[in-house]
């Protein structure tokens, strides 16, 4: 049981909010220690996966250049501009559109999202922009919370809309785990059982995005008037 340490390190490392790379590697760490690796075992091991592993990092890694270049060219303005002309937009509605979007794109094979492509640059802003534009001064608190939601809404776009088709890797990981346990599972029987709990999922976040819309109108009302206002 002693080995399984590296759960415990993960948890509370998340619970203390420290930083998740830096909690996911001590948990690595730590796990090979007490599994009686040495140090420079497990750094070896640390580099072995990441350069079989590296097609799957270096897209983000080159991402993020260019990211950083759009924003410094206006890209957060244009989408908090363009958001602002919605008049029937909020901060839920914004974010539950893009779910939807994001949970038939991956269902087709098409990955158009992803939380430093999509989320930070574009769906954040504007779902904070059409809360801006709806209700005015945002408290800080508030807006760390649409930010939480629309990383919510990535996930829950990606993660079940991708179980619906079986060209995928999350369906292939999901057969090869029950044919290890004895469980003969078609990938076309794994994809259409996927549909259910996406629609699910759907219906969950369609719940949350309006409860952040309310809960959005009860902090905006709630806050103390600013003094230049008085």
């Amino acid at each position: 049981m002693i080995k399984l340490i590296g759960i415990l390190v993960v948890a509370v490392g998340f619970a203390l909010r420290f930083n998740t790379l830096l909690v996911v590697m001590a948990a690595g760490i730590v796990t090979g220690l007490v599994a009686g690796m040495s140090f420079n075992e497990i750094m070896g091991l640390f580099g072995k996966y990441f350069v079989e592993n590296r097609y799957m990092t270096l897209p983000v890694v080159l991402m993020l250049p260019v990211i950083g270049l759009l924003e410094r060219h206006g890209l957060r303005e244009r989408a908090e501009a363009l958001i602002r002309r919605a008049q029937a937009a909020t901060a839920g509605r914004v974010l539950l559109l893009y779910t939807a979007v994001r949970q038939v794109s991956i269902a087709f094979g098409v990955n158009i999202g992803g939380h430093a492509g999509m989320v930070r640059p574009l769906v954040a802003p504007m779902a904070e922009a059409a809360a801006h534009a709806r209700h005015g001064e945002l408290p800080d608190e508030t807006v760390q919370v649409i930010r939480a939601h629309a990383a919510a809404a990535e996930n829950v776009g990606n993660f079940f809309g991708e179980d619906t088709v079986f060209a995928v890797g999350a369906v292939l990981l999901i057969q090869g785990v029950l044919a290890a346990q004895g469980v003969k599972a078609s990938l076309w029987m794994l994809s259409l059982w996927g549909i259910p709990t996406a629609v699910a999922a759907f219906g969950v976040m369609w719940w949350r995005v309006r409860v952040l819309d309310w809960r959005i109108a009860r902090e905006v009302a709630a806050q103390p008037p600013r003094e230049d206002a008085r």
